[in-house]
């Protein structure tokens, strides 16, 4: 009898990303879901719990990747579902809003945080160290 393999939601509004990033993660096994809208995504995690969220930051609103984070850690069904933030606003928008502490990143509703580009390895390492706790 085999368990089955961590299911991996990955939201972003950028294709190329999410194609990129579902093929790295299912090349180490996992099952992948995407979506390019939140809503959808959190109302497909009624019925299909992921083990890990990874979202965009900035997509349809400039703060959808907050809203969405928020959502999940404030629904007792899904707040223990470690979310990983990503984003490009440092270097497409010039903002900073890399956490530098644990507080800060609490305050972003997120189990980590990433910049993009993402290297593959350090996404993998993150994702399964999230898994392990």
């Amino acid at each position: 009898m085999t368990s089955e393999k961590p299911l991996i939601m990955l939201i972003d509004d950028d294709r190329d990303f999410l194609d990129l990033n579902r093929r790295i993660l299912e090349a180490k096994g996992y099952r992948v879901v995407c979506f390019s809208d939140p809503n959808v995504a959190l109302a497909e995690m009624a019925s299909r719990k992921p083990d890990v969220v990874i979202t965009d930051l900035m997509m349809k609103d400039l703060d959808s990747g907050f809203v969405f984070s928020k959502k999940i850690k404030g629904d007792p069904r899904f707040k223990d579902i470690p979310v990983i933030i990503i984003t490009a606003a440092s270097s497409k928008r010039g903002f900073d809003f890399t956490p530098r502490t644990q507080d800060e990143l609490d305050a972003m509703s997120a189990d980590a945080y990433f910049d993009k580009p993402i290297v593959p390895e350090a996404l993998l390492a993150k994702v399964e160290e999230l898994l392990e706790k």
